[in-house]
């Protein structure tokens, strides 16, 4: 039955103290009011819930509130308490009750003292419960996060595809759908799912002024997030990690360098996730490390930052989770941290999926990319992405801040086209950039790639990294895409083939390689880990002072310290052996055992010099090593093949020996001969040891041309120098 809506602002008053509505809120109401199906995009913060809120107090009857979250439902419903005197105004109904409070919630309802129930799609399923709800007159179905209904949305859940048949089963009443993020295809699959294709829709503007939108690269990341968030002291922020083991240990960071932080995540028992949720809400906690399981309708309005430790899968979820930053209008610092390797982990869990799984997957993974390297305003980017333009730049974003320089790239893509074709499109990015900067590894040499006419035709263009990030643009642009069937192989596409018979001009980023964001190519002067100039003055006398010290102790300079431990010393300025374990690469171990005249003499410095010191970038760890590094020793120590440990955690041969080599730079002593011994003979072992013996640099590069890279290969003499470092320094 419709509603007379002319006194809707004194029920708007009456109900929630506001003297006006707030966007689209009144249209939505209205049309809600009148019994017509509805469709609501309104961005977080926009006041989506009293679009169902304020109708289900005016209509007869209950209305039924679909929500994906317990936590969700139980901010809402003590929201709805809190501005009646009826307790009984708003109910949920899901596994976390008892049978007596099922019961209540039942009666309450009957009795017509609840207007709103909030329920989840799989207790809506519950035979017990459709045939209750056949009893009880429906206002309307609010569907709240429609964008769970989508696999093209950022959080599909396959029980939000059986509302539709649930609702007819029980009885049709009109239907609002409402979401923060959806793409017109998203918007278009949600309506239909649900049969709701004539609905009303109204949308809101996505563009929120007051966001700051910043992709930093992901270079020691933690100190970073230190130091942003004690420059932001006494804030609220909300962390997000992609797995939940990096949810707890980020937590237990940030919690002994002072910060008030309690993690988030699925994997926890209902009642610390609870407790930690409310101990945020409740100002208890400055900031909560969570999973994407975190924030759904958490009606927190002065969340002042979102900083994403991994990017997430899809820009959908981005915008949803960046969106709970300023919610009141006030600051709201949306800060990413952007690695391509991340991108890699997460097209490597794909492939077990359904092809067509991975197909939307990659294509959302492929915006997440674009969105992180290009150099246009991140709003409008977003925007765009939502089907919604935005004149001009948002003036508030990084790139807008600090224009990024960009290049003509056409000669550039029409090279990798090329080269692609030549190989017969049978290649991986990183083989196909390596063919275009010269770059002779025994894959390419395996293909023998390196004997074609077009083997380094990039090289006085630039580095592999250069052509990986030409490569993504290229994919990014529409010109490659990845082969669904053969995972990862680059083959052009139709727009591809058409851009090599007419070629237009097209710019990429210039400098806008994440992965080496702490090197400046004009700048000399040695960089600190956190990418500012180290003291030059510093840090010639660290070197002078290594090199005493290695003649002293018969080993290589190397062997003491690496330059980028020498580096960060001549940045955070370490006048303590504690201080000094905090420095990259090095250890207790190695403090204890070298570290002594290093940090006198830095003290001396900083004295002498009356230096202020960043004590704010003193970063303390967890003293306990983490599971995988413990995983990795017992293994070593058990003599089990590396090969092994790899398929047993899930990691390339690349990222194992990172792992060992953080752990030797730690002063652990690990003793690979088990596994060198088999791989590589007595002889070649001895000429790599008698190398490094009179080396200046541990660098492998280095050890590569001066040994011959026909005769060995980068993995070989990574685990010689872990063996030779860790025999000789420790």
């Amino acid at each position: 039955m419709a509603k007379r809506t002319d006194d809707l602002a004194e029920y708007l008053h009456k109900f929630f103290g506001f003297d006006r509505f707030k966007g689209e809120q009144e249209v939505v109401v209205k049309n809600v009011l009148a019994g017509n199906d509805t469709f609501v995009l309104m961005p977080t913060g926009g006041g989506k819930s009293l679009c169902y809120q304020l109708p289900s107090l005016m209509l007869e009857g209950t209305a039924i509130v679909i929500s994906p979250l317990i936590a969700l439902m139980k901010n809402q419903v003590d929201s709805m308490r809190s501005i009646s005197t009826n307790e009984s105004i708003a109910h949920f109904l899901n596994s976390s009750l008892s049978k007596q409070q099922i019961a209540q919630v039942k009666a309450d309802i009957l009795e017509g003292k609840t207007k709103l129930l909030y329920v989840a799609p799989e207790s809506l399923t519950k035979e017990e419960n459709i045939e209750f709800l056949r009893g009880v007159k429906i206002s309307f179905y609010a569907i709240d996060e429609a964008h769970c209904i989508s696999e093209w949305g950022h959080d599909f859940r396959p029980e939000y595809r059986r509302i539709r048949p649930i609702i007819e089963e029980i009885g049709r009443s009109p239907i609002i759908a409402l979401t923060a993020t959806a793409t017109p295809k998203v918007q278009h699959d949600i309506q239909k799912n649900l049969g709701i294709l004539d609905a009303n829709v109204f949308k809101s503007s996505f563009f929120r002024a007051n966001l700051y939108y910043e992709v930093r690269p992901k270079i020691d990341i933690d100190r970073q997030i230190i130091k942003f968030i004690k420059n932001n002291k006494g804030k609220s922020g909300i962390i997000y990690c992609l797995s939940r083991k990096k949810v707890e240990e980020l937590a237990q960071t940030l919690c002994v360098n002072d910060i008030k932080a309690l993690p988030y995540h699925a994997g926890m028992d209902s009642a610390t996730r609870s407790a930690n949720q409310d101990k945020f809400l409740m100002e208890e906690a400055d900031v909560i490390v969570a999973t994407i399981a975190f924030g759904m309708g958490i009606d927190k309005p002065d969340v002042r930052f979102v900083i994403h430790y991994d990017m997430p899968k899809s820009l959908e979820g981005y915008y949803q989770e960046t969106g709970r930053a300023g919610r009141d209008g006030g600051e709201g610092q949306c800060i990413a941290f952007y690695s391509f390797k991340d991108i890699q982990k997460l097209e490597k869990f794909m492939q077990g999926k359904p092809l067509s799984e991975q197909e939307i997957g990659r294509q959302l993974l492929a915006e997440t990319v674009a969105y992180a390297e290009t150099s246009m305003c991140r709003s409008k980017m977003l925007l765009n992405y939502f089907g919604e333009i935005l004149p001009e730049p948002c003036g508030n974003c990084d790139n807008c801040r600090h224009p990024q320089k960009t290049f003509e790239g056409k000669e550039s893509i029409l090279l990798a086209l090329k080269v692609i074709l030549t190989i017969k499109e049978k290649f991986k990015t990183e083989h196909v950039a390596k063919v275009l900067a010269g770059v002779a590894d025994s894959q390419v040499k395996t293909y023998k790639h390196h004997k074609l006419q077009c083997f380094g035709c990039g090289e006085d263009l630039g580095d592999e990294n250069y052509w990986n990030a030409v490569l993504r643009q290229s994919l990014v642009y529409g010109f490659l895409q990845k082969d669904i069937e053969n995972y990862g192989l680059l083959k052009l596409t139709a727009k591809g083939h058409e851009f090599l018979k007419s070629p237009f001009d097209i710019k990429l980023v210039r400098n806008h390689d994440y992965e080496n964001e702490d090197e400046d190519p004009d700048d000399n002067a040695p960089r600190g880990m956190n990418g500012g100039a180290s003291d030059p003055e510093l840090f010639k006398l660290l070197k002078d002072l290594r090199k005493k010290v290695s003649k002293q102790k018969g080993v290589p300079p190397f062997v003491i310290f690496q330059d980028s431990s020498l580096e960060d010393m001549a940045v955070q300025y370490p006048i303590t052996l504690e201080e000094l374990t905090q420095i990259v690469g090095v250890g207790y171990g190695k403090a204890q055992k070298f570290g002594k005249e290093f940090v006198e003499l830095i003290k001396r410095y900083v004295q002498e010099k009356e230096i202020e010191r960043p004590q704010d970038m003193v970063v303390k760890s967890v003293v306990s090593k983490s599971g995988l590094k413990v995983y990795i020793i017992q293994s070593i120590d058990r003599q089990i093949d590396l090969e092994d440990i790899c398929e047993a955690k899930q990691l390339e041969m690349d990222e194992l020996l990172g792992e060992i080599e953080s752990i030797m730079n730690s002063g652990t002593k690990l003793n690979l001969n088990y596994y060198v011994d088999r791989i590589i003979d007595e002889e070649r072992q001895q000429e790599v040891y008698d190398y490094f013996d009179h080396a200046e640099t541990e660098s492998i590069d280095e050890a590569l041309k001066a040994l011959g890279e026909d005769e060995y290969s980068e993995e070989e003499l990574r685990l010689m120098r872990i063996m030779y470092i860790s025999e000789k320094g420790h």
